[in-house]
């Protein structure tokens, strides 16, 4: 496994310890029991039931593993100095005269759809460590494109 930390907030971390305790618990018993079920229904060689729930239990087991090891690797974002984009701020830009607001979160929370972006991705990575004023660029498949931050709120 990676020894990089895993960037997340204290809200970020509790739910990787929710779903970590919920797939050991009642997801890897409901498991189970639906492969013992598919077991009596005979021959598992053509059985659809048994194969669907031994995949579920392997996907189970692999989420189970992931979650462990990004909580031993997590490191909890504290609230940063609000003068620089860091992990954690929200930040408003301004993109062509459009503007937008993103978070910038670690890996495990991200979500473009809602605004929150990696500290990995090409526009988490150009935004970090900007004030305000500062114009970040990030190289898109139609040419590069410039952030200019606006707010930062940490």
């Amino acid at each position: 496994m990676e020894e990089r930390p895993v960037y997340v907030s204290k809200e970020g971390l509790e739910k990787m310890r929710e779903e970590l305790q919920h797939l050991k618990t009642s997801k890897t018993r409901e498991v189970a029991e639906r492969i013992e079920r598919a077991k009596d229904l005979g021959d598992l060689s053509e059985n659809a039931e048994y194969a669907e729930a031994k995949e579920e239990y392997a996907w189970t087991q692999g989420r189970i593993i992931e979650l462990e090891d990004a909580i031993n690797r997590a490191r909890v974002i504290e609230a940063a100095d609000s003068e620089r984009v860091s992990i954690g701020c929200r930040v408003g830009v301004d993109i062509n005269g459009r503007k937008k607001e993103f978070t910038v979160v670690g890996t495990t929370e991200a979500d473009p759809l809602r605004g929150r972006v990696s500290n990995e991705s090409p526009i988490g990575q150009a935004l970090l460590g900007k004030k305000v004023g500062d114009v970040a660029e990030v190289q898109a498949p139609s040419g590069p494109i410039a952030y200019k931050v606006l707010s930062i709120d940490c």
